[in-house]
C-alpha cells in the first residue's frame, strides 16, 4: 500500500507555513461545544469501559430512530446496525465480510480512494467505472458497469453524495443500481456519509435519498455512515454500518479483531449529535451552501475551467483545460501560491485533469485561495 496522492501532497503542504488548506475533506469548524460537553459528561458518568462489539445499544437504537425519522425506513437496531470507529472502518469490515482473495469489486469513480484501497487490502481487485459528465451533470454509465462484470465480481461500491464530485444519485439511478446488483447477485455498498449535506431537497436539511428506501431487508445491501462530516467530528472517529442481519452479525464479530469497538464516551457524544444537533447542522448547511456558491462563481470566471454545480457534500471538482497531470498541477500551485488542493488523479478513473476543492473552509481561506488559483491559471 502507498500513500494516497491526497496524503502525498498534504504531507508536503503540512511542512510549510501559511498554506491555504483545501485538500482534506474536513470542515474548518471545530466540533460544537454541546458535543464536547456530552463527551466530558459521558467520561464523568463512567463511559470509559468496553462496550458490545456492535456498539452501545442506546446509540444503535438512536441510529434506527434517526433513519425512521429522516428516511422512513424501519431498522432492527439489535441485528442490522453496527457502530464502528469511523466511516472508513465501516467500509473495511463491510468489504472484508463479502470479499475473498481473488474476488473483484466494481467501484464508481472518481471516488474517495479508500474504498478501492480496502478492496486491494482484501487481496481482491477493484474495477473502477467512471462517472461520465453528461449535460452538466455526472451520471452512472450502466453500459460500462455491465461490461465490467466478470465471474469473479462480488461487490459494487458507490458514494452518494459523492466525494469528490458532489454528485447525488437520483432515485431512478439508485433503483437501477439496486436492480443491477440483484441481477448479477452482487453485494451493494452505498457510502452515504454526506447524506445530510444536501442542497437540492425541498428544504434545506432534507437528506439525500438513501438506497435503504428502495431495498428490502433481505437485499444484499450495506450502507456506510459517519458522524465526521455532518457533526464536525472528524477526529472523534465514529461511524456505523447498516446491513442485512447475516453480514451485520459478521461485521460486529470482525470489529473485535480490528478495534473492539468505538470509544464508549464518543458513542455517547454521537447519541447527543443525533438528538440535539439539528440546529447546528442547519447553520452549517447555510454556510456551506453560501461557500459553494461563492466558489462556483469564482471558478466560472477563471480561464479554462469547467465545473458542474454539486448537489451535496462540500466539494467542487473542476476540470482544467490542458491539464494532463493533476498532481503536478497541484504541486506547482502549492509551490507558487501556497494553496493546497487535492489532485483529481487521486480519485481514480475519470479524475485526471480535475482538481478537488473542499469549500468547507472559512471564507477568510476561500477568498484568497480563489484569487491565487485565478492568478496561477492566468500565468500558465
Amino acid at each position: 500500500m502507498r500513500y494516497s496522492r491526497i496524503r502525498e501532497l498534504a504531507e508536503t503542504a503540512m511542512r510549510r507555513p501559511g498554506v491555504l488548506k483545501l485538500y482534506f475533506g474536513e470542515s474548518s469548524r471545530p466540533t460544537p461545544d454541546y458535543l464536547k460537553r456530552a463527551a466530558a459528561e459521558a467520561i464523568a458518568g463512567g463511559f470509559t469501559f468496553y462496550t458490545e462489539n456492535a456498539g452501545l445499544p442506546s446509540l444503535r437504537e438512536a441510529i434506527a430512530a434517526h433513519y425512521a425519522k429522516w428516511h422512513h425506513v424501519s431498522l432492527d437496531w439489535r441485528d442490522e446496525v453496527v457502530v464502528t470507529a469511523s466511516g472508513v472502518q465501516a467500509i473495511l469490515v463491510g468489504v472484508r465480510c463479502v470479499l475473498d482473495p481473488g474476488d473483484e469489486a466494481l467501484v464508481l469513480t472518481p471516488a474517495w480512494p479508500n474504498g478501492s484501497a480496502i478492496v486491494t487490502m482484501c487481496n481482491a481487485t477493484p474495477r473502477q467505472v467512471a462517472h461520465p459528465l453528461c449535460g452538466g451533470r455526472y451520471t452512472v454509465d450502466f453500459d460500462a458497469l455491465e461490461r465490467a462484470v466478470t465471474p469473479r465480481t462480488r461487490l459494487l461500491l458507490y458514494t452518494s453524495p459523492s466525494n469528490p464530485l458532489g454528485w447525488v444519485a437520483t432515485v431512478d439511478e439508485q433503483r437501477r443500481l439496486l436492480n443491477f446488483a440483484r441481477r448479477h447477485r452482487l453485494w451493494l455498498i452505498a457510502d452515504e456519509v454526506y447524506d445530510r449535506l444536501y442542497y437540492a431537497g425541498a428544504r434545506l436539511g432534507e437528506p439525500a435519498p438513501s438506497i435503504l428506501r428502495l431495498a428490502t431487508r433481505d437485499d444484499a445491501v450495506m450502507v456506510v455512515h459517519s458522524f465526521s462530516k455532518s457533526y464536525c467530528m472528524t477526529g472523534w472517529r465514529l461511524g456505523y454500518l447498516i446491513a442485512r442481519r447475516d453480514v451485520a452479525r459478521k461485521a460486529a464479530q470482525l470489529n473485535e479483531f480490528v478495534v473492539s469497538h468505538a470509544a464508549s464516551f464518543v458513542q455517547k457524544a454521537g447519541e447527543t449529535a443525533l438528538r440535539d444537533g439539528e440546529a447546528e447542522l442547519l447553520r452549517q448547511l447555510e454556510e456551506l451552501r453560501a461557500s459553494r456558491d461563492f466558489c462556483l462563481d469564482a471558478l466560472r470566471g477563471m480561464p479554462g475551467v469547467a465545473v458542474p454545480q454539486p448537489d451535496g457534500a462540500f466539494y467542487l471538482f473542476p476540470r482544467l483545460a490542458g491539464v494532463t497531470d493533476s498532481f503536478a498541477f497541484c504541486r506547482a500551485l502549492l509551490d507558487a501560491q501556497n494553496v493546497g488542493l487535492a489532485p483529481g488523479v487521486a480519485f481514480g478513473e475519470g479524475g485526471e485533469g480535475s482538481i478537488r476543492i473542499c469549500y468547507a473552509a472559512e471564507r477568510s481561506v476561500l477568498e484568497p485561495a480563489m484569487e491565487r488559483l485565478a492568478a496561477f491559471l492566468r500565468q500558465r
